[in-house]
């Protein structure tokens, strides 16, 4: 959450460029319109669930910047917004690493509020259930998604470098050493050899 302005998804882009080959990032992104937020495919346009009958109830509450306030803040910012945009662009980045995105939704939807925090957010830590989750991060993503309303649409993408292992391991894990073989001790060695 900046304090001043919004932050443009290219930025993270870049971000993740300045990391070396073979290093693993998780990015979870409870927010609305974040299917794509670690690569920067989607420009942000208002939000017009309501307008299009893409969310024709108020099942689920989301707190999504007001359109009048978002194209004000963005007209007051444009030279900044659009010089960033023009300096910094994910199509002239090579990203080294491996970026895992697990996020709330798609570009064109809303991301919920929960219980105390957002529905996105609850239901992860839902399937995470305290640490026994056992699975990968698609599998992960895929039980969230199950748990969801039709009306959000948590997304997976894998960014960079490719990286099986690192997709097939447990989620928020460092990948542990193969352990070493045990030492056989010289007495039973000799004891099997009579």
């Amino acid at each position: 959450m900046l304090y001043d302005r919004q932050l443009i998804d290219d930025e993270l882009c870049a971000a993740w460029a300045r990391f070396k080959s073979g290093v693993r990032i998780v990015m979870l992104s409870d927010s609305c319109h974040s299917g794509t937020v670690s690569r920067a495919m989607y420009d942000a346009v208002a939000p017009a669930e309501a307008s299009t009958g893409m969310r024709p109830s108020r099942t689920f509450l989301a707190k999504a910047m007001p359109s009048d306030i978002q194209e004000r803040t963005y007209n007051a910012h444009k030279g900044r917004y659009d010089g960033i945009q023009k300096t910094i662009s994910s199509d002239k980045v090579k990203v080294k690493a491996t970026v895992i995105l697990i996020s709330g939704c798609q570009d064109n939807q809303l991301s919920a509020d929960g219980n105390g925090n957002g529905l996105f957010t609850e239901k992860l830590l839902k399937v995470w259930n305290n640490g026994s989750f056992d699975g990968s991060y698609p599998i992960f993503a895929r039980q969230i998604r199950a748990l969801m309303p039709a009306s959000q649409t948590p997304m997976y993408s894998a960014v960079g470098a490719g990286n099986p292992a690192f997709e097939s391991q447990q989620p928020f894990t460092v990948a542990a050493k193969a352990p070493k073989k045990p030492k056989k001790k010289k007495a039973a060695a000799a004891t099997r050899r009579k």
